[in-house]
């Protein structure tokens, strides 16, 4: 069975502002690519960071089925959110530490109902910084934004 990975990125002109969202989806047995998907979209009024949850959770409902799967994430904000704050919130009833509504609270509950249904490794790395499947994932993320860009 191949490794499934996907690689995440937001993108946003000015923030808020209009963004997008990309993903690379890929397929691995080994070093070879098996499959390989693009998925990207966007909005005219958003933020860096609610892009940046799009993407984690469009690769995550694209899934047909429960995968086991690494995401990866130039964004500190979504992996020590998912893998760390998300945790205290949810058992603070959707409050930060602070008692403070959590910022962008429908799309963590749906990033983590999404991620409910697979086993997912979430991984960080450095963006702009020559990764090539980050500097794809950027790619499409600008590529969504584009039609929201006056």
């Amino acid at each position: 069975m191949p490794d499934l990975f996907a690689y995440t990125d937001g993108a946003c002109s000015g923030n808020p502002g209009p963004g997008g969202w990309g993903v690379l989806m890929r397929a691995m047995d080994g070093d070879t690519v098996v499959k390989e998907r693009e998925l990207s979209g966007g909005d005219a009024a958003t933020t860096n960071n609610q892009m940046e949850l799009m993407a984690a959770i469009m690769a995550l409902e694209t899934l047909s089925k429960p995968s086991k799967i690494t995401v990866v994430t130039d964004s500190a904000y979504v992996k020590n959110g998912v893998t760390g704050w998300i945790f205290g919130w949810k058992r603070n009833g959707w409050k930060t530490s602070s008692k403070k509504p959590v910022k962008n609270v429908e799309l963590w509950q749906r990033l983590d109902a999404a991620q409910a249904r697979h086993d997912v490794t979430w991984e960080w790395v450095k963006g702009h910084a020559g990764h090539p499947e980050n500097e794809k994932a950027d790619e499409l993320a600008r590529a969504g934004m584009a039609p929201f860009k006056r």
